[in-house]
């Protein structure tokens, strides 16, 4: 009988994945499309199906083995009945792959590469398709941690070089060009302002990783600085003499955004506006969509017509479309409009990106957020589908609360935080009338953000929300 061996398909870029779950066994018979193997990237998990129906007759990776390219080998399938006459197609594709290395490699089964760490996402809680008013590599190896580890700790420390002593190759210092690091570890370093030549690497061969750069940092912050404060460290207190307690490990995602917020915090000079838009209209006219909506088989939220809002917004005030180079001379001008969408999940928060917000019908929106959502509910985010913002949205109006001020989700400069609308008094020259009020706040990077860019942002805003028919002009 002919065999398959399934693959690591596309990791749609995402730098490295964990193999979470293998729910077969050798000897086992699989279906078409039944899951081999479970991978989680930083933001998504991903099912890998059987492409034929057969026996299993090898399982090339283990729980827990990191990957960093797509093409290593997972399983070996003996195809069975018909699916066998087809085999060789992928059998070909096999022999072509496995011809590309210069030297030999070992049993993948036995391979686990270095763990490194990825960062995103901001800081609410989003539900985009709740009813109520929202607010909401470097790839050339799978390492194994056997021989390759050991020989790594032979030729570099296993801890951050010193602050003041940049390591030395032959007593020289390390130029650009002789630093051992993939782009992702590079861009890494350009975001944390991170000289590689002071860090030391504990790949293999001394390859640096983002966990060189990441400890790096984390002695710079805890090591006494002269003339200055470092940030003191929070000690560990032993909570069970005050009661029962329990540790739990973090979820990946959790751990990359409890970073990333904490370097956003750090890095930006943090700004938040107040203000409150009249959405008396607009929810009539919301109210107004629902059979029109029944009938296409989709429900307009109030996110949708926020999310056109914004994009209106930051094409007038482009200043909130900007990202700050890393040499911090320099900004670089968006000129397309993407915005993110803060979203809750059981697995923790994940930020979808709307793309061509602007070049959209509010039905195509609506359609678009349903679906995003779901997919971030379920674990089924790609990482392209999670890249390219320039503004985010943090809803918490399906939960309550008149205010918070959201984090700004960096490199993006600005992030708009929507809250619980609530029935308010509004004097309206006469009389006091009762109009729905909905609570916005903007947080942004005063490095780039003055206060009238904000002030006109959320002025033009709360105009759009007031009367959307502005949203045409």
């Amino acid at each position: 009988m002919a065999t398959e061996i399934i693959k690591v398909p596309d990791l749609g870029g995402a730098e490295e994945v964990e193999v979470i779950e293998i729910p077969i066994a050798v000897g086992d018979t699989v279906a078409l499309d039944d899951t081999l193997v479970v991978l989680e990237s930083d933001k998504a998990t991903m099912e890998i199906p059987a492409s034929k129906a057969g026996k299993i007759i090898a399982i090339l990776v283990t729980e827990g083995q990191r990957i960093d390219k797509e093409g290593v080998p997972l399983v070996e399938i003996e195809v069975s009945g018909e699916a066998e006459q087809t085999a060789s197609v992928p059998e070909e594709k096999t022999s072509a792959v496995s011809a590309a290395p210069t030297k030999p490699t070992e049993t993948p089964a036995h391979k686990k590469s270095a763990a490194t760490p990825a960062a995103s996402e901001t800081d609410a809680v989003a539900d985009a398709g709740a009813e109520d008013v929202p607010g909401d590599g470097d790839q050339d190896r799978i390492t194994s941690r056997g021989a390759d580890q050991k020989t790594a700790a032979t030729k570099a420390p296993t801890q951050p070089q010193s602050v003041d002593a940049p390591p030395a190759a032959n007593g020289k210092s390390l130029a650009d060009g002789d630093i051992y690091a993939g782009p992702a570890v590079r861009q890494l370093a350009r975001e944390l302002g991170v000289e590689l030549r002071n860090v030391s690497g504990t790949g293999p061969r001394g390859r640096l990783l983002k966990d060189d750069v990441h400890g790096f940092v984390k002695q710079r912050i805890n090591a006494p600085q002269s003339g200055g404060a470092a940030v003191p460290g929070v000690p560990d207190i032993d909570f069970g003499q005050f009661g029962e307690v329990e540790q739990v490990a973090m979820t990946k995602i959790g751990k990359l955004t409890a970073a990333n917020m904490h370097r956003s915090w750090l890095n930006v000079p943090h700004v938040t506006q107040f203000d409150d838009a009249d959405i008396t209209e607009l929810e009539a006219f919301r109210q107004s969509l629902k059979p029109e909506g029944e009938a296409r088989g989709a429900k307009m939220t109030p996110v949708p017509i926020i999310l056109k809002a914004c994009a209106v917004a930051l094409a007038s005030n482009p200043v909130l479309n900007r990202a700050l180079h890393s040499d911090g001379e320099h900004y670089m001008q968006k000129h397309y409009i993407h915005i993110g969408l803060a979203v809750d999940t059981p697995r923790g928060l994940v930020v979808p990106v709307v793309r061509d917000v602007n070049k959209k019908t509010l039905w195509q929106l609506a359609a678009e957020v349903a679906e995003l959502a779901d997919k971030a509910r379920d674990g089924k985010l790609t990482v392209n589908e999670m890249q390219g913002g320039c503004f985010t949205i943090s809803s918490l109006g399906a939960i309550g609360g008149k205010g918070f001020t959201p984090i700004v989700n960096t490199p993006e400069v600005a992030i708009l935080g929507v809250s619980k609308a609530h029935i308010k008094p509004l004097w309206n020259g006469r009389e006091f009338e009762p109009r729905n009020m909905l609570p916005l706040s903007l947080s942004y990077d005063h490095r780039i953000v003055n206060g009238g860019d904000a002030g006109r942002f959320m002025t033009e805003l709360v105009a759009l929300l007031g009367d959307i028919r502005r949203l045409l002009l």
